[in-house]
């Protein structure tokens, strides 16, 4: 497993990362969350072996990455932010690079790199010199370098940052294959990332932890929590639906004649909204029973440490 424990990170009058503390297991896929400059890529260098901490400790699957770095890198594979590559290189020649930096020669060396070509599928691009990839390709070059040597564990700093839509699925569904038997930490300032990929989340802010659970943990901390939204041809009452048992509020949304009906912490107010709308006779188009906004719980997380 993955143990961080008091890790501090100072740099001049700067505080990057404020004694932070957490473990990740076997099997999860951890994202790694905060707003910029929350000290995200801060924590990944100093998890990699890249940066010293000032103060505290980091160790991968036991091996402690001040005393023991190279052995604990031999356990990771890094995608940096940005998935920097050496751009005058073709992906074959980039690859085969990377494959004897991490010790591979000869037939074993073939296989590696065909392993990870495959697994995220640049058989097209092989000869193509980097710097003339689309960004899509070259997060997936990033991501067969960091695969390459099959480790154990996995570490993507915003693996999907300025991709377009079709790209980001993509990256998503190698990610999700590459979960399967291997540790995976995800840092992102990208929510929806979170509920598309991760089975838990730490959120940070100016270095500091602040909450840390399963997606559907986090947003049930979302004052939208069980409420029900609703789009009806008509206007309906507020007051009749304000009045109702367990509803804390009424909001009006930007869509004419949508409404989020608010509930209060641990009540559900489905059946009475339900029951009410049936009594009135309004005419309901949509009707849903939110789990909760992960980007509130963000934002109301984050806002004052920014």
């Amino acid at each position: 497993m993955i143990e961080i424990s008091n890790l501090t990170k100072r740099f001049a009058q700067h505080t990057a990362v404020d004694d932070l503390s957490f473990s990740v297991q076997p099997g999860e896929v951890l994202g790694f969350l905060g707003p910029n400059g929350a000290g995200k890529s801060t924590t990944m260098k100093m998890l990699t072996g890249f940066l010293a901490p000032t103060s505290g400790t980091a160790s991968i699957l036991g091996c402690d990455i001040q005393t023991q770095t190279l052995k604990a890198q031999r356990q990771i594979g890094y995608l940096p932010e940005g998935a920097p590559c050496y751009g005058d290189m073709t992906v074959r020649g980039f690859l085969a690079f990377i494959a004897e930096v991490r010790g591979f020669r000869g037939a074993e060396k073939t296989l590696r790199v065909q392993s990870a070509v495959e697994q995220v599928e640049l058989e097209t691009v092989l000869e193509q010199s980097i710097e003339t990839l689309s960004k899509g390709f070259k997060r997936r070059v990033g991501l067969a370098q960091a695969i390459l040597h099959d480790p154990r564990v996995l570490i993507l700093d915003e693996p999907t940052d300025g991709l377009d839509p079709n790209q980001k699925h993509q990256v998503r569904q190698l990610i999700q294959g590459l979960a399967r038997d291997k540790i995976v930490i995800i840092s992102t300032h990208i929510l929806e990332e979170v509920t598309a990929l991760c089975s838990r989340a730490v959120i940070i802010a100016q270095g500091r932890l602040l909450a840390d659970g399963t997606p559907l943990e986090l947003e049930s901390r979302s004052r939208y929590h069980q409420a029900v939204t609703l789009v009806a041809d008509e206007a309906l009452d507020h007051a009749a639906l304000a009045a109702l048992p367990g509803v804390a509020g009424v909001e009006e949304n930007a869509r004419e004649h949508s409404l989020s009906v608010l509930a209060q912490p641990g009540e559900v107010i489905f059946p009475q909204v339900n029951a009410l709308i049936a009594e009135r006779g309004w005419k309901v188009r949509e009707l849903n029973v939110e789990r909760g906004r992960l980007d509130e719980v963000f934002r109301t997380l984050t806002r004052g440490e920014q």
